[in-house]
């Protein structure tokens, strides 16, 4: 094992989700940064130890010209991390598939293309297949907390009536552009303006976990709706990029619900707010599964968002480079599990 090659690769985003993905490979003896791609022109041409700032040269110069590096005898797989829509990273997911090379997105409507765009999906899918490599969506929601985890609780059902799963988190740390999507800062009448045309979208992702748990059961699905409506503040709330007095909308309370025919099988439920422990509301994942037996399950408080992204992309690189070609989705590979040493790699490669 201590011979093993490391696979290798590539960068496409220094964000923070990007850029967090990066220093946490720099601690995985099995994982090598083999090239980095981000347009920023302050780092275009930057070592990229530079721009992460961990004391030291890494040997791997920044570069904005994806057709240098995107060469399948020197990268085992691309992380892309550079958007949440789908329709604008096409372009991008075009070039690393017919590279020749393995994917992983943390684009949300990457974690099942086929709920809202199957004819992209079928094109990823057969593109990957054509060059021999495989592709993913995934990230802690979608991709774990709301759908994966949900699947997994039902290993032991001998049915499942129906779904309700929960996610309170806060969007403290979050920046400038998540507060405009979510709404945060504005009056309740500029929020559902905002819903109408588009601007406050709230969680993206919805229809994504709600057509994974369903393939995933077999639920039947058939119709997807949901509701977006403003969390009012009480009191005064701020963060270095917002500040919310009472009466203004301090977040986004998402619920997306999947029906088969006329019944109700999945109900999804995402509140989203700035220091909700003002209210005195705890952060928490909650899954109940009605059905036999039925299942309660609380973590608390809410499985880190922008850490556990990270780290899922990360470790299922392996799981990634293993699998067989095509589109995949997180039911469609083995579990993720923490990359804590070789052995977790071998079983993999």
């Amino acid at each position: 094992m201590a011979c093993m090659e490391p696979i290798r690769v590539l960068q496409w985003g220094l964000g923070a989700m990007g850029s967090g993905m990066a220093r946490l490979m720099l601690e995985k003896s099995g994982l090598k940064i083999e090239a980095v791609i981000d347009g920023r022109p302050d780092y275009v041409g930057k070592d990229l130890g530079d721009v992460l700032g961990v004391g030291k040269s890494l040997g791997v110069t920044i570069t904005n010209r994806p057709e240098d590096v995107l060469k399948k005898e020197k990268v085992d797989l691309v992380i892309l991390a550079t958007t949440s829509w789908l329709s604008e990273q096409m372009p991008d997911l075009r070039k690393v598939l017919s590279a020749g090379i393995n994917c992983i997105s943390i684009a949300e409507e990457m974690a099942d293309p086929y709920a809202q765009s199957p004819e992209l999906a079928r094109e990823l899918d057969e593109l990957a297949k054509k060059h021999g490599v495989s592709v993913l969506g995934t990230g802690v929601n979608p991709g774990f907390v709301l759908d994966l985890l949900v699947v997994t609780l039902t290993g032991g059902n001998h049915s499942v009536e129906r779904i309700e799963a929960s996610r309170v988190n806060d969007l403290s740390p979050y920046g400038p552009t998540v507060m405009k999507s979510q709404g945060v800062g504005t009056t309740p009448e500029a929020f559902r303006a905002g819903v109408a045309d588009g601007s406050i979208v709230g969680h993206v992702g919805f229809p994504e976990s709600i057509h994974m748990i369903s393939d995933a059961l077999g639920l039947g699905v058939d119709r997807i709706e949901q509701s977006r409506e403003p969390i009012i503040s009480k009191v005064h709330r701020e963060t270095p990029h917002v500040t919310v007095e009472p009466g203004m909308v301090a977040g986004c309370a998402h619920i997306g619900v999947g029906y088969r025919g006329d019944k109700e099988v999945i109900r999804l439920i995402h509140p989203q707010q700035i220091h909700p422990q003002l209210e005195n509301q705890d952060t928490g994942d909650y899954i109940h599964i009605y059905g036999k037996p039925e299942i309660h399950m609380a973590v608390k408080p809410e499985i880190a968002g922008g850490i556990a992204t990270m780290g899922i992309a990360v470790n299922m690189i392996p799981h990634v480079v293993a699998a067989t070609p095509g589109l995949k989705r997180m039911i469609d590979l083995p579990a993720p599990a923490a990359l804590m040493g070789e052995s977790a790699y071998s079983r993999h490669i």
